[in-house]
């Protein structure tokens, strides 16, 4: 059984950075899209970011030019830097990873990936 775990989160100021980490266990697991979701409070869950097993990257608009990801294959393990936070991004993230779905496609496709974590609390304060 494959599980995502991730961690990083907490409390940050506007204007701060944080880095979240997602590390995948269990049997021998080689995904090929992996990607972050976030849902704030009293909304939907919405798409933040994907990488492919290659490194291309897709980014939700709200988040260009502020948050990378990145993926290290060897480990298993995804990452999303973020950075210039805002309060508007504080929400529960989770982690996805999917063994044979395009990361392109995960963005509009959440509802078939086949792994997800359990999330993780990120909060910007003003």
């Amino acid at each position: 059984q494959v599980q995502l775990v991730e961690s990083g989160g907490g409390l940050v100021q506007a204007g701060g950075s944080l880095r979240l980490s997602c590390a995948a266990s269990g049997r021998t697991f080689s995904p090929y899209g992996m990607g972050w979701f976030r849902q704030a409070p009293g909304k939907e869950r919405e798409f933040v970011a994907a990488i492919s097993r290659i490194g291309t990257t897709y980014y939700a608009d709200s988040v260009k030019g502020r948050f990378t990801i990145s993926r290290d294959n060897a480990k298993t393990t995804v990452y999303l830097q973020m950075n210039s936070l805002k309060p508007e991004d504080t929400a529960v993230y989770y982690c996805a990873a999917d063994r044979t779905m395009p990361a392109q496609t995960m963005g509009v496709n959440s509802g078939n990936v086949d792994y997800w974590g359990k999330g993780i609390l990120v909060t910007v304060s003003s």
